[in-house]
């Protein structure tokens, strides 16, 4: 079964996650923006070896931390879309006009796309592409506990920005209705930040997505 801790990291208390197989114990960090000792806690603490760095989008508070944390665990690099080597690119910059400590640029090993499976021990996740917040945006997908982790795409009462460059607003709101909401409205999902919420909930309240 897949597990997982979400742990609040940087100044902006993004939601980076911490998921593990049970039976293996190996587990991957989705989204590491920073504060590596919170992260090295949570491996610590459920007695998890490190496998691997999952990304679903390269904004600094979400990917600020990854050539450092790859580089301490010798960890492969997974995600996102290849449309976000941009960002990735500007982290440097980006680190400097928001106040985070110095970030690295990185080459992931793998780029993601709509339709590919990443793994995790032996349970396996969906990736599925979301852009509209970032252009290479993608989400990871747990059919079996009926998880998914959404980055910036989707928030408890809300969506994600559309201001930064190519984001797109009406991709996004493509995005969430054709890609998340089929997977059911029984599906909870980790945002990028705040709390967790259901597909469902999303699409009865939410004023961006919420059915017509």
């Amino acid at each position: 079964m897949l597990q997982y801790k979400i742990v609040p990291v940087t100044q902006f208390q993004q939601n980076c996650s911490v998921i593990w197989c049970d039976k293996t114990r190996q587990a991957a960090v989705v989204d590491p923006g920073g504060d590596i000792p919170k992260i090295e806690s949570v491996l610590t603490d459920n007695d998890l070896t490190l496998e691997k760095i999952l990304l679903t989008h390269a904004h600094i508070d979400h990917a600020g931390a990854t050539a450092n944390l790859s580089d301490q665990f010798e960890l492969p690099v997974e995600g996102p879309e290849w449309e976000d080597k941009f960002w990735i690119d500007a982290l440097p910059q980006q680190s400097a006009m928001f106040g985070f400590p110095q970030a690295r640029t990185f080459t992931p090993d793998r780029w993601l796309k709509d339709g590919d499976i990443v793994t995790v021990g032996e349970e396996t996740l969906q990736v599925f592409h979301c852009p509209g917040h970032t252009p290479g945006h993608v989400v990871f997908y747990h059919p079996e506990t009926k998880l998914a982790l959404v980055g910036d795409v989707l928030f408890n009462g809300s969506i994600g920005r559309t201001d930064f460059p190519r984001g797109d607003y009406d991709t996004l709101v493509h995005s969430i209705r054709s890609k998340l909401w089929p997977l059911g409205d029984d599906v909870s999902f980790v945002p990028g930040h705040g709390p967790m919420s259901t597909f469902g909930q999303e699409r009865r309240s939410n004023p961006f997505v919420k059915d017509l």
